[in-house]
């Protein structure tokens, strides 16, 4: 019953995520080292005074080629109630609990001396290898139990975690409301009634999480009745942003061409659903289309349609005018139970958004997903970013702005840059 209800939030909740945490680089063993994105972590709290709280984990491993992947077991929890879920199928996977040896002969750490002795991990055996610039999506469902970190103090219950995941959520027991939280974040009730606080961790370090709360009559009976038929607009504002795992990368070419390549990736979890429609936003044109399913590496069919064409194919655009240009991917009719990674490559031209003015490079794009990235052209200088990123510079001495944006609305990004 527990593995079904995970398989069950996985799929409910899968709709970037900071990409690969560890660069691939020999490890002791000779194994490639394990590399990891996606990661996103739901804490959901246990009785008070048990210590324990239940955590559904996802990750995927991106290590071409792999068939394991390693999970650290947080030193000073004991785990327990542990199972492990295929993320393309929903079915389970064998796995097993090793010490740091045979960790670092799989792929973990450096090299010798890298990975401390004492830590233990959960060994996941893949459903298939990992395919080349592909991923491998894994659900581990466990329970710890740690009373340092959850415990009651002064009437109230407390989480007091540092969570170094990017991506996390805390839920609350049935019927306790939340008294404060250290972190912003949202506050979102679960269709069980529970409170859930969700955010984003954008630091580069772990964040210093404290939750209080406590036991409320106002929350013992539910969620009211009204919630299960919201409008839209509401049900949109209160989606769980940390949990949207959709994401683009940007790589402009050179500013006089106004031509940017892109990819961007999307779990597809509607049983029967076997295509993905990219409306092509208005004044830019689009070229270049390709996609691949991430999981398997199969290469995917498209079409490009415009006007009367996008209409015909009945594939769900509004308001289709004959300007109107949609690039429609297919795929196998997702199963139930299961989802599918999809990530589409293509290449766009936009005269007035990508442009170089009087020698200065000028990116002006509003970014809706959670998770954004432009890697500038070659030869440019990053002059101005009006919305904070992280910064970093590639092996090819191209400079790449990542950008995360926690909360639910569009973010309007203007880049400039000056040629070196």
């Amino acid at each position: 019953m527990r593995g079904a209800i995970a398989k069950a939030l996985f799929l409910m909740l899968a709709v970037a995520p900071l990409r690969v945490y560890a660069q691939r680089g020999g490890a002791a063993g000779g194994a490639p080292r394990q590399t990891q994105s996606d990661d996103y972590t739901r804490y959901e709290l246990l009785a008070p005074g048990t210590g324990k709280f239940r955590i559904l984990y996802e990750v995927t491993a991106t290590t071409a080629g792999t068939t394991q992947f390693f999970n650290a077991i947080r030193q000073g929890s004991v785990a327990s109630e542990e199972s492990v879920f295929d993320g393309m199928t929903g079915k389970a996977l064998r796995f097993d609990e090793v010490g740091a040896e045979v960790a670092r002969a799989g792929g973990v750490g450096g090299g010798r001396g890298a990975v401390d002795t004492l830590q233990k991990y959960i060994r996941v055996w893949l459903a298939r290898p990992v395919p080349e610039e592909g991923e491998g999506r894994v659900l581990i469902d466990k329970t710890y139990f740690d009373p340092k970190s959850y415990f009651e103090e002064n009437g109230d219950i407390v989480f007091n975690r540092g969570l170094g995941i990017k991506r996390n959520s805390v839920v609350l027991p049935v019927g306790y409301e939340m008294v404060s939280s250290n972190y912003p974040a949202q506050v979102l009730q679960q269709p069980d009634g529970r409170i859930a606080i969700a955010f984003w961790n954008t630091t580069p370090g772990e964040a210093p999480v404290i939750l209080r709360a406590r036991k409320s009559a106002v929350m013992a009976g539910g969620p009211f009745a009204a919630n299960h038929a919201e409008p839209a607009d509401r049900v949109a504002r209160l989606d769980e942003r940390a949990r949207q795992n959709r994401e683009i990368v940007y790589f402009l070419q050179q500013p006089e061409t106004h031509a940017f390549d892109l990819y961007h990736d999307y779990t597809e979890s509607r049983a029967g659903v076997s295509y993905y429609v990219n409306e092509v936003r208005a004044g830019s044109t689009v070229s270049n289309p390709r996609a691949r399913v991430l999981d398997t590496g199969e290469e995917l069919k498209h079409e490009v349609l415009k006007g009367d064409a996008v209409t015909k194919a009945n594939v769900g655009v509004r308001n289709v005018t004959p300007q109107t240009e949609a690039v429609v991917f297919r795929f196998v009719p997702v199963p139930t139970g299961a989802s599918t990674r999809l990530r589409m490559y293509e290449t766009y031209t936009d005269t007035a958004r990508y442009k170089v003015l009087n020698g200065e490079l000028i990116w002006n794009r509003g970014f809706g997903r959670p998770t954004n990235a432009v890697v500038l052209p070659a030869g440019w200088a990053l002059t101005n970013s009006s919305i904070p990123a992280t910064v970093t510079t590639q092996a090819d001495g191209r400079v790449r702005l990542d950008f995360i944006n926690p909360r639910p609305d569009e973010v309007n990004v203007l880049i400039t840059a000056r040629k070196k």
